[in-house]
């Protein structure tokens, strides 16, 4: 049995004609009969008998209608909240980020959006490989997300995808490397020092295949890891350099440590909010969006050029 098929038992039941229920439920007399024949097939009682000219329920249909009732107003109710639920600004949002942009995004965040009149903004770090952020979109009402930009796009068929910045992946360099003394890089000047960089289907590590393929040699990796601030201390240690993001890396900067543009091929990777198409409508979750691009284009403005 179907909620519209129960409506239409109980309309029959107060106003006594299929004529009567189809006018007052704007369908076609023989759209109600249809439907009532429908219910009457998937039980075993009776719910209806002649009476003259008119159709009434038997004791089996009434108590159907009467239950059909408090259906039909509990999915109102539902309707209601979920209403209230799409357009309440204080309703929570679930965000997960990749590790660098947490450190950056995720205090600023809550501090814009502690209010009374703001969402409840619940957070937890996901850091993935590019492939696997639009499943993240399954648990989260909202996932940074990064790819680089000859990697495959986003499957937009399946998730939204907000952009927030375009982001310039630096070479990082001990203070007194002799390549500091430059303003650029190429990849004929790093292609023979020693490196840290991410494990495989990270965003480093597609830029060092880049890299490697330019200059036409196999390059010497001496360290894998995807924290940067370890990234950045091993390249302050002075024996290894590596790639740090121009704006989401800033917290793992410290004196000991220039960054350096590589030119010659792509090193940005973009910065995206992913979503399910269905949580963009709910208005909390569309202003935590705002926030988020509002405090991305801060960090870009502040600092548009590597150090």
């Amino acid at each position: 049995m179907e909620i519209h098929q129960l409506e239409m038992l109980r309309e029959l039941g107060a106003l006594g004609s299929v004529k009567a229920v189809a006018e007052t439920l704007l369908v076609t007399p023989s759209a109600v009969s249809q439907q009532l024949a429908a219910l009457q097939k998937s039980l075993d009682v009776p719910l209806t008998r002649k009476e003259g000219r008119n159709l009434v329920l038997t004791d089996a249909g009434q108590v159907l209608a009467d239950a059909g009732a408090a259906v039909v107003s509990a999915m109102a109710e539902a309707r209601r909240a979920i209403g209230a639920y799409h357009v309440s600004p204080v309703s929570p949002v679930t965000v997960s980020g990749f590790h660098s942009a947490g450190q950056v995004l995720f205090a600023p965040l809550a501090r814009v959006l502690d209010a009374p009149d703001t969402p409840k903004v619940l957070l937890s770090d996901e850091d993935v490989a590019q492939q696997d952020f639009p499943a993240l979109t399954a648990r989260y009402d909202l996932v940074l997300a990064h790819r680089m930009d000859h990697s495959p796009p986003w499957p937009e068929e399946r998730v939204a995808v907000i952009p927030l910045a375009r982001e310039p992946l630096d070479v990082a360099l001990p203070a007194n490397h002799p390549l500091a003394q430059l303003r650029s890089l190429t990849t004929a000047d790093v292609a023979r020092e020693r490196w840290v960089t991410s494990r495989a289907g990270y965003s480093p590590a597609d830029v060092l295949t880049a890299v490697a393929a330019s200059s036409s040699r196999e390059l010497n990796i001496v360290h894998r890891i995807n924290d940067y601030s370890t990234v950045a201390a091993l390249v302050a240690a002075g024996s290894v350099i590596g790639l740090l993001p121009r704006y989401t890396a800033r917290p793992a900067l410290n004196p000991g440590i220039v960054l350096r543009p590589l030119e010659g091929i792509s090193t940005r990777r973009r910065i995206d909010i992913l979503a399910r198409p269905e949580n963009l409508k709910r208005t909390s979750v569309m202003m935590v969006c705002e926030a988020l691009q509002k405090i991305m284009d801060g960090l870009i403005d502040a600092d548009g050029s590597p150090v």
